[in-house]
């Protein structure tokens, strides 16, 4: 198998933000997940009637979704679900990818391209829920520094969001737009 996954063909598709009018491809997305897919997905068991209520609910609530797409149909997906309840603000981050497409890199773009979004809505903390044996997500999550512990039977972890290390305007947001644009000759 490993042997396979290093001689397929390279994936092809863009990391995008999905508009509502992608609710369809999100939720035909989450339905072709195979049964341990899902069971990573969901933690647990998750059959087409409670899949396809919880896309809807998704683009009903106003999660973000950001995914991955390929000839016109969602491969992958990784969401953020905003925690009102907690003091800082926080959201909790899920991510599918269908099986041929595993073990590629993908779930790794859908996550920077995740924390990217989450730092732009301004969430200081990501919170991610996975049960003991999903050993994708947990290295997914280890890679951007989450602290994992196990809670009621699930493995759960929380990445603080800091300033992006690459923009140095996230300290001075505002810097920019302080000075005005150079001249254009007449």
């Amino acid at each position: 198998m490993e042997n396979d996954v290093a001689h397929a063909a390279p994936a092809m598709g863009t990391i995008r933000q999905l508009r509502p009018s992608d609710f369809p491809r999100f939720r035909d997305h989450l339905l072709r997940l195979d049964a341990r897919s899902r069971r990573d997905r969901f933690n647990g068991v998750a059959g087409d009637a409670f899949v396809s209520a919880y896309a809807d609910g998704c683009f009903a609530d106003g999660t973000t979704v950001v995914g991955y797409v390929e000839n016109g149909l969602v491969l992958g997906a990784a969401e953020l679900h905003e925690r009102p309840e907690d003091d800082e603000p926080t959201a909790e981050i899920a991510f599918s990818v269908e099986p041929h497409l595993q073990n590629r890199g993908i779930g790794g773009w859908l996550f920077a391209r995740l924390i990217a979004q989450a730092r732009g809505l301004g969430y200081a903390r990501l919170r991610v829920t996975t049960h003991p044996n999903n050993a994708a997500m947990k290295a997914l999550a280890r890679r951007y520094d989450a602290n994992l512990c196990f809670e009621d039977g699930e493995t759960v972890g929380t990445i603080d969001l800091g300033p992006d290390p690459d923009d140095g305007m996230a300290l001075f947001p505002f810097r920019a737009r302080l000075t005005p644009p150079p001249l254009m000759p007449a």
